[in-house]
């Protein structure tokens, strides 16, 4: 048996095991126990007209919260314009799409101003292109406008370990990317091409939200970084500034003559268990990203040696 020959190997895939079981029952308890949005209560500071601040942190791997609240700001006939800040590496294609399409529906009813902080790269950089405005911290990463999908292939481990995978599958494409054996050529032109589709959605939404000329947006995407000063020259950033400098923008923007206070959100109840929620989230991109192929608007530093842009 596998366990006697390779006893090391076997007791490392039943921790592996474990620690992934582990992994998801903390993250459903979490979830659970979670209270869910209430936009009813905020933290605003006193007197003033009000900019409303979102604030988009870490990978972005969904949109419900973000667009929820977007849109209540867009409501709210107390908040004049809207802030977001956005410190995030990127993430997944489809939600990325989703609140760059949420921002481009209220930027129509009020200003919105998009403020980096130390960074707002690959998806960050999408979504913060849909805004009226984009400020910037001298230093700020920002660009990256690429896609990469990528996976860790585990033949070789396997093959020296004595497992042999068995796939049943409906079509010749079904198991595209599987970490247990070679890509074919069909299987790269396949994936290549849903890569160049997606980088051409980016590029597309760059040119319109930064009304850029497509063959200089087209330039800039070739997924390098640029630090906030260098991204004003090209276009990418409208004006160097902290998050003060673009609330006080955004509230001009808006129409607000006087003082400007800001409304946030208020953190969530249970913040243990919403700590224990977002690690766990996490984990399971790292994951993806590590066995399984994975399509995200995401900048990677530490694997740029094995990413494709």
């Amino acid at each position: 048996m596998f366990s006697r020959r390779h006893p090391f190997l076997f007791s490392l895939l039943i921790l592996a095991l474990l620690a992934t079981l582990s992994i998801v029952s903390i993250a459903v308890v979490a979830a659970i126990a979670l209270k869910q949005s209430d936009f009813s209560e905020f933290v605003s500071e006193s007197g003033g007209e009000k900019v409303g601040v979102v604030e988009i942190k870490g990978v972005i791997t969904q949109s419900k919260d973000t667009i929820a609240l977007i849109k209540h700001f867009r409501e709210d006939s107390a908040i004049r314009a809207i802030v977001l800040r956005i410190d995030s590496p990127g993430g997944v294609v489809g939600p990325s799409q989703e609140i760059f399409r949420e921002v481009r529906k209220t930027i129509g009813t009020k200003t919105v101003v998009a403020s980096m902080g130390s960074i707002a790269a690959s998806g960050g950089y999408y979504i913060a292109a849909a805004a009226d405005g984009i400020v910037a911290n001298p230093g700020t990463i920002t660009g990256s406008i690429g896609v990469i999908m990528a996976y860790t292939n585990f033949r070789k481990l396997l093959d020296k370990i004595g497992l042999i995978p068995v796939v049943i599958k409906s079509g010749e494409f079904k198991d595209m990317g599987s970490p247990t054996r070679e890509m074919t050529p069909d299987e790269k032109r396949v994936l290549q091409n849903f890569v160049d589709q997606t980088h051409r959605q980016f590029v597309q939404a760059v040119s319109e939200g930064r009304k850029m000329d497509p063959a200089h947006a087209a330039s800039l995407a070739d997924g390098r970084i640029f630090t906030g000063e260098e991204a004003v020259k090209q276009g990418l950033v409208d004006r160097l500034g902290n998050l003060e400098d673009a609330v006080e923008w955004a509230g001009r923007l808006g129409g607000i003559e006087g003082k400007i206070s800001t409304v946030y959100k208020k953190e969530e109840r249970f913040t243990f268990f919403k700590y224990l929620t977002e690690a766990a989230a996490k984990k399971i991109m790292d994951t993806w990203m590590g066995s399984d192929i994975y399509g995200a608007y995401l900048y990677r530093p530490a694997d740029s040696a094995s990413q494709t842009q």
